[in-house]
């Protein structure tokens, strides 16, 4: 596991110790950056179930200014640590120990918004739709942000999602990813 482009590029990843997080491959992760524009112009990006912190790394490698990293295991964010510590650039990032929806409603009440939300949450707890709509309703998506929702096989997505505009939807085995745009109506 390793960043793949941008400031960081080469930098080898801690895995989680155990199993308890499935880290996306890198040649995914390649794709979903890809699939999101290879490259970013600052903005603040949100990793939620972070597990290695691999995607926020990611994202702040390819040019996002901050990465908010939440999990609420203690091996993913003492992992996450481990890497963030090998950038070298630890004041790009925020980690929070705690309950995505939790985190969800915290960033809601403070006001904070975002350009990018990362969530690749474990196969077996799909909450995305409520997620996803919770990012609406609490205003958490700046003016044009995107989100990028890793999933398995086995979630159903709907034709159309409530506030977003689907850019792409990508199958890779047993996993499949949807990159989403907030749309302009809910853009106040």
């Amino acid at each position: 596991m390793r960043v793949i482009s941008g400031a960081f590029r080469g930098l080898r990843l801690t895995a989680v110790s155990g199993n308890p997080t499935r880290p996306t491959a890198d040649k995914v992760k390649e794709s979903m950056f890809n699939m999101l524009g290879p490259y970013f112009d600052g903005g603040q990006a949100l990793d939620l179930y972070a597990g290695t912190g691999a995607l926020g790394i990611e994202a702040v490698s390819r040019g996002m200014v901050h990465a908010t990293l939440v999990d609420r295991q203690y091996a993913a964010i003492k992992t996450i640590k481990t890497n963030l510590a090998l950038t070298k650039q630890p004041e790009h990032f925020t980690v929070l120990k705690q309950p995505v929806n939790k985190a969800i409603r915290q960033f809601a009440e403070a006001g904070q918004q975002f350009d990018l939300i990362m969530m690749d949450p474990p196969y077996a707890q799909q909450q995305v739709l409520a997620q996803l709509a919770a990012f609406i309703s609490t205003n958490l998506l700046r003016p044009g942000a995107r989100v990028l929702v890793e999933t398995g096989m086995d979630v159903t997505y709907p034709d159309e999602i409530p506030g977003y505009i689907k850019l792409r939807r990508q199958t890779y085995g047993v996993a499949q990813v949807l990159i989403l745009e907030r749309s302009e109506e809910n853009n106040d």
